[in-house]
Parts: structure tokens; sequence; C-alpha cells
């Protein structure tokens, strides 16, 4: 699995012009499932980004997690994650798993934030979707399960 996290004040899905998920002060995952991923991967970055100390202390200093924060998380699929764009000029996504196992994946990796005792947001898997996202920093990173 691959993820980009980025650290925002505020973060949106809209479909068709109409907002369907929002979050305020947090994050937001662009989650891609690569080919041979599994509930570990899942399991693995779901801790990985409760407590991933990305949100300043008292003294300006990356030193606290979302847990610590009480942040929301808004989690949008992106199968374009695993892009490889080595060869030529079209993106090859051979790396990315069926869009069923992705789904599979996806759910369950809402649905462990959930159980930590997260607020999350979703986008809508499969769907064309737009993300409007204030960048809190700018705070930006990727995180692989390999």
């Amino acid at each position: 699995m691959r993820l980009l996290i980025q650290r925002v004040s505020e973060a949106k899905v809209s479909l068709a012009g109409e907002v369907v998920s929002k979050v305020g002060g947090g994050l937001c995952v662009f989650l891609g499932v690569g080919k041979g991923d599994t509930e570990k991967d899942a399991d693995y970055l779901a801790v990985k980004v409760a407590e991933l100390r990305i949100f300043e202390d008292e003294a300006g200093k990356m030193n606290r997690s979302l847990t610590e924060q009480s942040g929301e998380v808004l989690v949008v699929s992106e199968f374009t994650l695993y892009a490889d764009c080595t060869k030529g000029r079209r993106p090859s996504f051979s790396q990315a798993a069926s869009p069923q196992e992705a789904e599979e994946l996806y759910d369950y990796f809402v649905e462990k934030l959930r159980q930590m005792g997260l607020k999350v947001a979703t986008g809508k898997f499969q769907a064309k979707m737009e993300v409007a996202i204030v960048n809190d920093g700018p705070v930006t990173f990727i995180l692989d399960s390999r």
C-alpha cells in the first residue's frame, strides 16, 4: 500500500459539485493499493497514520500525533499512486491492485482508523472526485508498506 498524506487545516470531497464529506484540522490521506497488498499492510499504515508525530507542539516542533491532536482524517482512494511513468509518455498502472481487491483494503484501512477512535471521512471509491485541500505547512509525506 502507498499513502500520500498531507497535514490539512481543512479538506473536502465533492461529487458533481456537491460536497459529500469534509474534515477540519487533521490529515488528508490518498491511499493506493498495489498487487499483493494485505490486511497486514493496512494495519501497519493505519497505526503509522494515527501515531506519526507531524503536528506541532507548544514549542513549534513536530512532536504530536493525529491521535494526540484529536484530528480528523479524510481518506481518498487513488490508484494513480501506483503509476509507473518510467517508459514512454503514458503511465502504466500494472502494479495497482484490481478494483475489487483495492476497495476491500480501502474499507479495511478506514475501519482500522475508526477503531482507533479517529473521526474518518471518505471519498467515494472509483468515483471522479473533486478534492479540495488546505495544506497546513505545507506538510506532505509518502508512506509505503514495503
